[in-house]
């Protein structure tokens, strides 16, 4: 079974092709960062209209980076949801319309479901059951995972996301959007000395997450004093030593909670070189896995839109075949059900 993915919830445009039998063939994703750069964050219009410009152009290159014409397609996989409500509406009409143009069925696929199940297309691949953290610039959530729509959420962040609260620091350094990975950047050249930020909620007992108050630490730290360069390396790093505390030492105590032996790490803030190094290093000492998705299928894209639907197809789901669609800014992972 072909399935074409199309990924547009907010700013990258994604497509690509997974076949059940043979994996991914292709995929291709347009980041509008340079556009968004001058406005300091995402402008939703803009991002609309450019998801209109690039999804013919991205499908024709995967076809033929895949090889095989659009006539070969068994099936149509859209994100539906959680996003920005123009920006899913572009993909999800462009999913239905060349749906129905085919003959082929379209499924409209959870956001964050795809990037739970992207290291599955890893060649180091988890297997069921697993502890999800997902974790990106909208999202900081704990999911107990034990199949395709089987998911128990454990914790998610009270208030600002993780990434949100990577973007929202970096600001307040001065750093350049987008401000999670020109942070990372800036705490690699800094270290220990100065500054002491809390591990909000370390010792909460459960599994929620609150990173609000650490950015407002930041801001107080900021505005004591004009920081000098080699200050505000130390505070970046500082900050992403907080923020890494608290997701590793909530995601090993979701494993032991839950019994299991695997982490699965998904989402944009997963590339994040540090955190990757310590989840790898606790887990080593624990007899633990870590899974991540290739640094590529960190970000969004239609890959893992292809994958998730495709899983789904396999397990039953329901797929349209009308031309009608629907789509979910707001969309609680958990009240996923099984296919």
């Amino acid at each position: 079974m072909l399935v074409l993915g199309i990924e547009s919830s907010c700013d990258e445009t994604g497509v690509a092709l997974y076949d059940t039998e043979r994996g991914l063939l292709g995929h291709a994703v347009h980041t509008q960062v340079a556009m968004h750069e001058e406005y300091g964050g995402v402008v939703p219009e803009l991002a609309s209209r450019d998801h209109i410009r690039r999804l013919v152009p991205l499908l024709r290159g995967v076809l033929a980076q895949a090889g095989v014409e659009k006539t070969a397609i068994d099936a149509i996989a859209y994100t539906a949801g959680p996003g920005l409500a123009g920006a899913l509406l572009v993909g999800a009409s462009f999913a239905a319309a060349l749906a129905k143009a085919l003959g082929v069925p379209a499924l409209p696929v959870h956001h964050l479901e795809g990037h739970l199940l992207s290291p599955l297309l890893s060649r180091a691949a988890p297997v069921f059951p697993f502890v999800a953290l997902l974790v990106s610039g909208g999202h900081t959530q704990l999911m107990c995972v034990a199949a395709v729509g089987a998911y128990e959420l454990l914790g998610e962040s009270l208030d600002d996301a993780a990434g949100e609260a990577f973007d929202k620091t970096a600001k307040l350094l001065g750093l350049g959007y987008p401000g999670g990975p020109a942070l990372a950047a800036l705490a690699a050249r800094g270290g220990t000395g100065g500054f002491r930020l809390p591990r909000p909620m370390l010792n909460s007992g459960d599994f929620a997450f609150s990173f609000s108050g650490l950015k407002t630490a930041v801001l107080t730290a900021v505005r004591e004093r004009t920081l000098t360069e080699i200050e505000k390396a130390a505070l970046a790093w500082e900050f992403q030593e907080a923020v890494t505390d608290v997701l590793a030492a909530k995601s090993f105590a979701a494993l032991t909670y839950c019994g299991l032996k695997q982490l699965v790490v998904a989402g944009g803030v997963g590339a994040n070189r540090r955190l990757r190094e310590r989840l790898d290093q606790l887990a080593a000492g624990k007899g633990l896995r870590v899974f991540y998705p290739e640094l590529e299928l960190c970000t969004d894209n239609g890959a893992m839109i292809a994958f998730c639907g495709a899983q789904r197809l396999l397990a039953g789901a329901h797929a349209v075949g009308s031309g009608a669609f629907a789509i979910r800014p707001r969309w609680p992972l958990h009240e996923l059900s099984g296919a």
